[in-house]
């Protein structure tokens, strides 16, 4: 896997033009050893009549077959024995269905890689001890969840002088634990060492407006950030927009926009999508965008609403390649952020809300189910 270590190894992060023909060259070498080892994968190029060597030309990738990630929530799908993966990560589950997604050490060495460029482009790595919120779940042998290895991972970033959760197993469930959270950003206020939240949004949104509430504001010590990733899951109906959080988070913590990190991601998709001080996700080297058309399945132009179609030759283990969200997205011209990065950004919508997306990896279901049958 020559090109995509060549690929991960890539300098700048958000080197996209210079990287196409690199990415294409990663994306068929992937291609041909998913095709080589996954027997449903193969079954699926083979019904579109699609082979690896089909990827000739950048365009190409346009017909690469795509699969939706509701087939990883319904099929278990790998390219090589469990054994050979160090890590095997689900999504969080919708209606009792979630995906199981699998790590060889190639395609978490590239993610390592990756994170330590994004990382430190973004300044988030520091040697300065810091006390962590973490408004996520709290590790459990029973949770294999990719967001709470995610959020516990960017605890990993500084030295960590205590760790807080606002979801705690108690009685076989997470149960919340806000007055906790409250607590401990209370105590750690009074210190000298910075506080780093990281996780869901939704969850420092509700503690942020009980702390309004019940008038307790404070100042927390320089250096302090909160990282948010995940989206608002359940909690859709209580979103607000961006700016009404960073003023909230700056009117009760202190803590400034400038210091307010969000990032974008998806255990089908395993890449790290940061964002800029704009707060726009740029397209990394590591992968590559395309927005569908939501009736055709064609790709649209930049500034287009459409359906998130991601690609990424990054992992080996599972048949993640070219994945289809149920996301309607925006990818936009680089140059329109002002932030200096020329590689396009994404901007995600909302989920499509429709129970039956029609894909052109649609048809592949029959040939799965008839593996598991055999």
């Amino acid at each position: 896997m020559k090109y995509r270590a060549r690929l991960f190894s890539w300098k700048k992060p958000f080197d996209t033009e210079q990287t196409e023909e690199l990415f294409l060259k990663a994306v068929r070498e992937n291609c041909r050893f998913q095709y080589d080892h996954c027997k449903a994968y193969r079954k699926i190029l083979d019904y579109f009549g699609f082979l690896p060597e089909d990827l000739k030309e950048c365009e190409d990738m346009e017909r690469l077959p795509f699969l939706p990630t509701w087939v990883f929530k319904n099929h278990t799908l790998f390219s090589m024995p469990e054994r050979r993966m160090l890590i095997k990560a689900t999504s969080s589950g919708t209606k009792g269905k979630f995906s199981r997604i699998g790590f060889e050490f190639g395609g978490l060495w590239n993610g390592l890689k990756m994170v330590l460029r994004i990382g430190r482009w973004r300044k988030l790595f520091s040697l300065c001890p810091v006390h962590y919120i973490v408004l996520g779940y709290k590790p459990h042998k029973g949770n294999q969840t990719a967001v709470t290895k995610t959020a516990y991972g960017a605890t990993l970033f500084t030295p960590a002088l205590s760790r807080t959760f606002a979801l705690k197993m108690k009685n076989g469930s997470y149960e919340p634990d806000l007055e906790g959270v409250i607590a401990a950003i209370v105590k750690h206020s009074k210190g000298h060492f910075p506080v780093r939240f990281m996780g869901f949004p939704s969850y420092l949104y509700f503690v942020l407006q009980i702390m309004e509430e019940q008038e307790i504001f404070v100042k927390l010590p320089k250096g302090s950030k909160i990282l948010l990733g995940g989206g608002w899951k359940q909690f859709y109906t209580e979103q607000v927009d961006k700016q009404t959080l960073y003023a909230l988070a700056e009117k009760v913590l202190g803590v400034k926009e400038s210091e307010v990190i969000e990032f974008f991601g998806a255990v089908e998709h395993p890449i790290l999508y940061c964002d800029c001080p704009r707060h726009h996700f740029h397209v990394p080297v590591y992968s590559r965008v395309m927005i569908r058309d939501v009736d055709t399945l064609k790709p649209v132009e930049n500034g287009q609403i459409g359906l998130v179609n991601l690609i990424s030759p990054m992992t080996l283990a599972t048949p993640i390649l070219s994945i289809m969200t149920d996301d309607l997205g925006i990818l936009h011209e680089g140059k329109e952020c002002g932030c200096g990065i020329s590689s396009p950004y994404l901007e995600i919508l909302g989920r499509v809300g429709l129970k039956d997306i029609q894909t052109c990896a649609a048809g592949a279901a029959k040939y799965l189910s008839q593996e598991e049958k055999g």
